[in-house]
């Protein structure tokens, strides 16, 4: 008897564990790779497991009790999240049970026995595709397929391996014959329609971590599923095609697909009323052909129109539906429609989630933030957190500016008694935004500011903590620091500082720059002769500390800089930067009678290089068509309250960002930390600035100047690279920032005094992490987080391999299965991997093994060019106090304007592998799956001990 069934047979498992497993699962099954069916059996994961443990530490007494154990903890976890993830039919791929039983392994750190299980798993895999080549792939009888209306009918394999073939078609190292294999393992005898048409892509989607082109196999095999729900439906009848069949009949589909839309009261009748002959004509079928799985599946899932789930939007479809939405009132619609379709479908540029959510449809509520300042009374407060609502209600993400309302011990002339501060409002603001989750589609999220001498400020810090009283903690929302400069020079001469109450100080909220160090003082003067009823005298360091140290700890309230906001903003002439938005990016004034409007949009940089530089003719078409689109945005849109539409079309702000920075750098062969890299973020944001503020302006001698443009910085002549001179003067001290430009930024600025601005502001680069997904790129401006590793959203689990490492190491000979194995082991990172050249560590270095200091002089350069500010994240693998004191003054130094999260990997590693078959809808994420997840990410998105949220959380708003 072998010494692993000897352990088995001692480390039976006790009745009652093997019961509770079982029992918790009646009737489930599991679907062999030769396509029987058989009834699901937790202990044969048992021992799946002992076998593995065994195989590696041994069979010792002390071992066996141990193992025992963890087997134990390690079986109810995978047959727990199995049954989570199950079908409608109950059923397991076999395939699945040991994805999971790998995922447990590598979540709970027992790295020895999954590398192990890893290895034996490839090579059985590679077995059994040996074989399958030397044998006759057709079962011995045929199956058959049942479909929707019950009738069981032959299994058409013929045009399965057709589709499958077709999806292979012109990408490189996928092999249609590997697909077809292991599909056809996972097929069984009345299969259903849908079960057979996730079949294909179940089987491409395992095969991305070794091929990154899998990616595009498995997007394709979804388009298949995709067309014959959406055919069948606007045809009534089932249909279904292949994407070569599709070219001759996308057109007949889009007017059908648009007369369903206005009829099952998804579409604004207006886009009937459009030549649909000709738009149709102007579609491009093969587009469809260049999404990632990642990217469609998003799609699918959160952006298409469906009736009661059934989606019958097609993706040019889709991108022509947002096209004509943005073109409705133009005076040649169809050849702008036209245009803003090219622009979209091309992923040159792509408009924000709100925007393709709802363009052309009953209710255009397409902007992307939303800025508001709470007042000091009951009815104004009430009618802040009722705002919130309504404006979260269609897709919008809230930024709160909370520095007014009267902190704890104030007086409260009309009852005579105290304040209870901000929190307990706060309180109420962050359950409103879960009441409201925008249709499901996402979230509600809000991000509370607070200005750094409100009395409140300690309080406020500790609103993120999973400890104290619960009533005064706010688990969901986002929090920020609202920082003057001047609390920042106390800092750095070790001085003190005064905390007040707003009703004591009310006009400290709307000063800035040196009138608020000046009146600051005042007060101060006026605490010292005791004649402030509230305030507080504490070190500057000391609060400073409890900053850094709470953002750390929880992930908040970020780090953002009230002075830079406001000196440079080209609006000061017309108001006061109270807070910026969710994903502080947005810097836009705000007033009891003005909500703040912000419409993001953002140019992937990856299709605007050509032999290694910035194609600047393609670039201005792209910022050009860009910025009419936004402006677009302002004229169709709902509003849900009209402090914001006043606002918006008063001074009609808009925000173009950049999304592919990191894609771009890997391409010009440019590690991130380097000066090079640095230099192209200077020169790309020059370039975007430059044609977006001449696009601006060129609106407004078509349309005419923003209603409050005179008096404004452009109006002078003040462009943003001007503006730094505003804060050095404020500070008497320079920004230490490179001033430097290339182009020609004389002429620009005669012409913005002469002929005008369309937009008050005109750039912003918010986080794209969804819009990121759906082009295919790295989002924004982050660097890569790994470049192998699970993606989690709402869509799911995505497997996420970096093409570009992939192709260099192909060229050089060193990818293999083992390079995949360790590239799972080291968490994505080639760094520690010797056999990979030190030219390429330093290129493919991820996020947690680059200076942040670097991502500040990156971000620094762009600050220059942008009239906002932009989501910056910040990452630090081993933060202390000292490097996080370093890194966020020298942000301050650099003149940044506002910080975003601050990521630190958590003490353990929560899952730390890529997983075939843990990307896609039927593997959805759940609570505590997530992967190496950042401390910060993992707090600030409600997790607890546990039950952290992956880098792109699925529940987090921030990340969407």
């Amino acid at each position: 008897m072998s010494r692993s069934l000897q352990a088995e047979r001692q480390l039976d498992r006790p009745p009652s564990v093997v019961e509770h497993v079982t029992a918790a699962n009646p009737g489930y099954r599991l679907i062999r790779r030769n396509g029987t069916v058989t009834r699901f059996d937790p202990t044969k994961i048992t021992l799946a497991l002992t076998k593995a443990f065994l195989a590696v530490e041994g069979s010792s007494a002390a071992s066996s009790r141990r193992i025992h154990d963890v087997v134990g903890g390690l079986t109810q976890q995978i047959v727990s999240s199995l049954t989570r993830r199950a079908d409608l039919g109950h059923t397991f791929l076999i395939e699945d049970v040991q994805d999971q039983v790998e995922l447990a392994l590598m979540r709970g750190e027992y790295h020895k026995v999954a590398r192990a299980y890893v290895l034996y798993r490839e090579d059985r895999a590679k077995q059994r595709i040996e074989s399958a080549q030397n044998a006759q792939l057709e079962p011995a009888s045929p199956l058959r397929v049942t479909a929707t209306d019950g009738i069981v009918v032959p299994l058409d394999a013929v045009r399965l391996a057709a589709v499958v073939e077709e999806a292979c078609a012109g990408l490189d190292d996928v092999r249609a014959s590997q697909v077809l294999s292991e599909t056809r393992r996972n097929l069984y005898d009345g299969i259903s329609l849908d079960e057979l048409a996730l079949a294909p892509i179940l089987a491409a989607r395992t095969l991305i971590e070794t091929e990154p082109n899998y990616a595009k196999v498995s997007a394709r095999l979804l388009l298949d599923k995709l067309r014959r729900e959406a055919l069948s439906f606007v045809a009534g009848r089932p249909e279904q095609a292949t994407h070569a069949e599709m070219a001759g009949r996308y057109g007949d589909y889009f007017k059908a697909y648009i007369a369903t839309g206005i009829a099952s009261e998804l579409l604004d009748r207006e886009l009937g009323r459009f030549d649909l002959v000709r738009l149709s004509a102007a579609l491009k079928p093969e587009r469809d052909l260049q999404f990632d799985y990642l990217g469609l599946q998003t799609l699918y899932d959160r952006y298409f129109l469906h009736v009661d789930g059934t989606r019958f939007e097609l993706p040019q479809a889709f991108f022509m539906r947002v096209a004509c939405g943005l073109a409705l009132r133009e005076i040649d619609r169809e050849d702008k429609a036209i245009e803003f379709y090219e622009l979209l479908s091309s992923f040159d540029f792509m408009a924000s989630t709100p925007t393709l959510f709802n363009a052309g449809t009953l209710r255009p509520q397409l902007s992307s933030c939303f800025l508001t300042t709470v007042p000091d009374d009951l009815d104004g407060i009430f009618k802040s957190i009722k705002d919130n609502a309504l404006l979260s209600k269609y897709a919008g993400g809230l930024g709160n500016d909370w520095t007014r309302v009267r902190g704890l011990g104030a007086h409260i002339k009309g009852t005579n008694g105290e304040s209870q501060g901000v929190v307990p409002f706060l309180k109420v603001a962050n359950d409103t935004a879960i009441a409201v989750n925008q249709g499901g589609k996402r979230k509600g999220a809000v991000c509370a500011y607070l200005e750094t001498w409100h009395i409140d400020i300690e309080q406020f810090l500790d609103l993120r903590k999973n400890t104290g009283d619960d009533r005064r903690r706010t688990h969901d929302m986002n929090t920020a620091n609202w920082v003057p400069d001047l609390f920042m020079t106390r800092v750095e001469q070790d001085g003190g500082w005064t905390l007040f109450s707003p009703d004591e100080t009310p006009d400290l909220h709307d000063l800035t720059g040196q009138a608020f160090v000046e009146r600051y003082e005042q007060y101060e003067a006026k605490a010292e002769r005791g004649e402030m009823r509230v305030f507080k005298r504490l070190r500057a360091a000391d609060l400073w500390r409890k900053m850094l140290t709470m953002l750390f700890e929880t992930g908040h309230p970020w780090i953002t800089f009230k002075d830079p906001c406001n000196l440079r903003s080209p609006q000061s002439h017309a108001g006061v930067v109270h807070s910026s938005n969710l994903c502080t990016e947005i810097t836009l004034n705000t007033s009891t009678t003005e909500v703040a409007v912000c419409n993001l949009g953002s140019i992937n940089l990856v299709n605007h290089l050509v032999n290694g530089a910035i194609d600047h003719a393609r670039l201005a078409r792209s910022v050009g068509t860009g910025m009419r689109m936004l402006d677009n945005v302002l004229d169709v849109n709902f509003y849900t309250i009209p402090e914001a539409r006043s606002s918006n079309l008063k001074h009609r702000p808009v925000g173009l960002g950049i999304m592919g920075f990191q894609d771009a750098l890997n391409i010009l062969r440019l590690p991130y930390a380097s000066e090079q890299a640095v230099a192209f973020a200077d020169e790309s944001m020059e370039s975007v600035s430059y044609w977006a503020i001449s696009a601006s302006v060129d609106l407004a001698a078509e349309r005419g100047r923003y209603p409050s443009f005179e008096g404004s910085l452009w109006s002078k002549g003040v462009l943003p690279l001007d503006s730094i001179a505003r804060v050095d003067a404020a500070r008497a001290l320079p920004v230490e920032v490179d001033r430097s430009f290339r182009l020609d930024w004389d002429g620009l600025r005669a012409r913005v005094k002469a002929v005008g601005m369309r937009n008050s502001n005109t750039m912003a680069i918010a986080p794209t992490a969804t819009i990121s997904n759906i082009c295919g790129v790295s989002q924004s401006i982050e660097p890569a987080y790994q470049n192998l590793y699970v993606k989690s959203n709402m869509s799911g689990d995505f497997t996420v391999v970096n093409t570009y490492l992939v192709n260099d190491l192909k060229a050089r000979g060193l990818w293999d299965e083992v390079m995949v194995s360790d590239l799972k082991y080291f968490d994505g990172s080639v760094g520690q991997i010797d056999r990979v050249p030190d030219d390429l560590k330093a290129l493919y270095a991820t996020a947690f093994e680059i200076d942040s200091a670097w991502l500040i002089e990156a971000a620094a350069r762009r600050q220059k060019w942008i009239d906002q500010s932009q989501s910056l994240n910040l990452y630090l693998a081993n933060p202390n106090g000292k490097k996080l004191d370093a890194l966020y003054r020298l942000a301050w130094r650099r003149g940044l304007k506002t910080t975003y999260y601050l990521r630190s990997r958590s003490a353990t590693h929560v899952e730390k592998s890529t997983l075939k078959g843990t990307d896609g809808k039927l593997n959805a994420v759940s609570a505590g799956l997530a992967m190496d997840t950042p401390r910060a990410v993992a707090v600030a998105c409600g997790a607890v001990a546990g039950q952290a949220c992956a880098i792109d959380d699925p529940t987090c708003e921030v990340c969407q």
